[in-house]
């Protein structure tokens, strides 16, 4: 496995949580392109979890991985592109999956800046089937396919958006 350890800048006030050695970890980057748009993928409808809906790019901590490391191998892995920069930490999700055989999941969400051709994604078209760039004018998109009270993708965009309009990249 490559590590990623010092390829990237991490800004100084970034928290990054200690996993606990019994905790399943996931990681998630909010990627802005110039004009503050949020990049989304959609979930292929044969996917266990979460079917049909969008997410953004991240991905399981592997054994030996720290977050951060986990959070650049995801970005390469669904995308192609190159962590950069971690700007922020947009914080911790706790919730439940029913992969892998169901259990509690804790999820560290971060701001990123990625190096890559943004207009062309390598996504893996057997777990996406879809990507778009999200602004304030088409964030109900994200709670497409969502049951009510699911909306975790939609507000965590929607609060990266606000927070950094037509920032990163």
């Amino acid at each position: 496995m490559p590590t990623h350890e010092h390829s990237f800048i991490v800004n100084h006030d970034v928290e990054v949580p200690t996993p606990g050695t019994d905790e399943v970890w996931t990681v998630g980057a909010v990627i802005l392109n110039r004009e503050g748009r949020a990049f989304a993928q959609k979930r292929s409808e044969d996917r266990r979890l979460f079917p049909g809906t969008w997410d953004i790019v991240g991905g399981h901590v592997e054994e030996g991985e720290t977050l951060l490391e986990a959070l650049a191998r995801e970005v390469e892995e669904e995308t192609g592109w190159r962590l950069t920069h971690v700007r922020r930490f947009l914080g911790t999700t706790t919730w439940t999956g029913d992969d892998d055989g169901g259990g509690l999941r804790h999820e560290a969400d971060y701001l990123v800046e990625v190096d890559g051709d943004l207009d062309h994604p390598e996504l893996e078209w057997s777990k996406h089937d879809a990507y778009d760039w999200f602004g304030p004018d088409t964030l109900p998109r994200l709670k497409e396919n969502c049951e009510p009270g699911q909306f975790m993708i939609h507000d965590l965009i929607a609060r990266a958006i606000e927070d950094h309009p037509g920032t990163c990249r």
